[in-house]
């Protein structure tokens, strides 16, 4: 849609997300994300923290539920989506604004981690079950092995396929 401001946003998770439906039974998980700027001090020689911004996320349907099973606390993630900005009253009478991403998107990040992903397949409803990431693990399948069940695992040849 046009006059959205569209924001990419890389960062640890908080807490756990948090998977919910709604009366019409569409699923949403919730989380809190959050990003602490590093500068290098010239006068110090040191890495300092600047100020930490947290953001809510929102994800919705089933990919909500892909994100409730493969996400976790302290998990570095990439997310991309619409930013959306709420107001509402404190409980102590004042005005108060909240930002949060509506995630189109939502990945772990692989700067210091690994992850083995497992592609959602169909059940009876026509629906998808929930993908599974593994942290911290390195699961490889050699060059030149077939992974199975896998289309697009290479036939054959010892080189990468890139």
């Amino acid at each position: 849609m046009s006059g959205e401001t569209t924001i990419t946003m890389t960062g640890n998770v908080v807490a756990d997300p948090e998977l919910r439906f709604t009366p019409g039974g569409a699923a949403v998980a919730n989380f809190r994300m959050a990003n602490t700027p590093r500068k290098f001090n010239r006068q110090s020689n040191e890495w300092e923290d600047g100020e930490p911004l947290f953001l809510g996320v929102a994800v919705w349907r089933q990919q909500a539920e892909h994100v409730a099973e493969s996400i976790k606390r302290g998990d570095r993630v990439i997310v991309v989506g619409r930013l959306t900005q709420r107001q509402y009253e404190a409980t102590d009478g004042s005005k108060r604004s909240s930002y949060e991403i509506q995630a189109e998107e939502v990945a772990p990040s692989l700067l210091r981690a690994t992850a083995a992903v497992t592609k959602a397949t169909g059940n009876a409803q026509g629906g998808q079950q929930p993908a599974q990431q593994a942290y911290g693990q390195q699961q490889h399948q050699g060059y030149g092995q077939q992974a199975q069940g896998d289309p697009w695992a290479t036939q054959g040849g010892n080189e990468p396929p890139f």
